[in-house]
């Protein structure tokens, strides 16, 4: 019995202990909100990449993930409810950028957007309490590989979204380069999955030697049902990031989106940090790394080896097939 006692009295003690150890309590942990402007490989990629280093670099972080489906009221309700919440909120997507900016006026609240391909444009500059990555393109080095791909290239598919914010820069430079180099280009434009195929078979047709598409949001959902016409056609569809190439597009010299998502991640954290002042209105990130699609590669007959020159070459396999 005595023993008994005993035993009783260091659980109790023990359970009084842990009562008044300093823990880290919910309700002062840090929230962070992830908000895609819709689903698609290329933003869940960089979605989960923050969501990750966030929980890295703060494990009592509390990091919820939401999508707005293309849809501007859709995303204007979750702005609403993450400044409720007091939460940081971190938009994927130059729709999803704008949005939360509109959605926490007149608060103190950070946005640090991902990958948006033209932050001045898209006007997200010039506010101090906004910030974030940018994927911006080497449009010129996109044209330099069609043409050590095809040297005999003639005509170009430029493959976009005409309500796409992040396509309207790449494009008009893709233009002027092709028209210095005396390249025709066929533009196609889609603004949903159907419209995708249809413009693709409208290139297909059209015999293009090659398609370029930019960091389109648009596009990439759609990606995986145009892969097979563009290869079977032997028809190299470059894209603006690795995300296209593993859904099917032959190549990009765009940025990874999982690195990407890290910068983004290690960003927004540095700007909850004291004291912190925002020296550049985005950091731009860095490409270096030519992404192939070897199933493409071997249709087309091309050693993804002729890039080297360009960066780093890594090969992927179509995914999500």
């Amino acid at each position: 019995m005595k023993k008994f006692v005993q035993v009783i009295c260091v659980l109790l003690c023990s359970m009084m202990i842990g009562c008044s150890l300093p823990s880290a309590s919910k309700k002062d942990a840090k929230k962070y909100v992830i908000v895609k402007q819709l689903d698609h490989a290329s933003i869940d990629e960089i979605a989960v990449a923050i969501e990750n280093e966030l929980k890295e670099l703060d494990e009592t972080a509390e990091v919820e993930i939401y999508s707005g489906q293309n849809d501007q009221s859709t995303l204007m309700q979750i702005g609403k409810q993450a400044v409720t919440d007091g939460a940081d909120i971190i938009p994927i997507g130059t729709l999803a950028a704008q949005t939360m900016v509109v959605a926490s006026e007149d608060t103190e609240i950070p946005v640090v957007y991902a990958t948006i391909s033209d932050p001045e444009a898209a006007s997200l500059t010039g506010i101090d309490r906004v910030t974030g990555t940018s994927d911006a393109l080497n449009t010129k080095q996109f044209v330099d590989m069609m043409l050590k791909q095809n040297p005999d290239l003639k005509t170009v598919g430029l493959l976009y979204s005409n309500s796409e914010a992040n396509s309207q820069k790449p494009i008009a430079e893709v233009k002027k380069i092709l028209d210095e180099k005396k390249i025709k280009y066929i533009e196609a434009t889609a603004n949903t999955s159907q419209e995708v195929i249809t413009a693709a078979s409208s290139l297909i047709a059209s015999k293009v030697d090659a398609v370029f598409t930019p960091t389109d949001n648009v596009i990439m959902s759609s990606e995986l049902a145009i892969y097979d016409a563009f290869m079977n056609a032997n028809i190299p569809h470059y894209a603006g990031a690795d995300s296209f190439v593993r859904s099917g597009a032959f190549a990009t010299c765009g940025v990874n989106y999982t690195d990407a998502g890290i910068k983004t991640a290690k960003l927004a954290y540095e700007v909850l940090q004291p004291g912190f002042k925002k020296a550049e209105e985005f950091i731009t990130l860095d490409g270096g790394i030519i992404t192939v699609n070897t199933e493409v590669a071997e249709k087309l007959s091309v050693n993804p080896d002729i890039f080297a020159d360009f960066g780093q070459v890594v090969t992927v396999e179509t995914t999500g097939k």
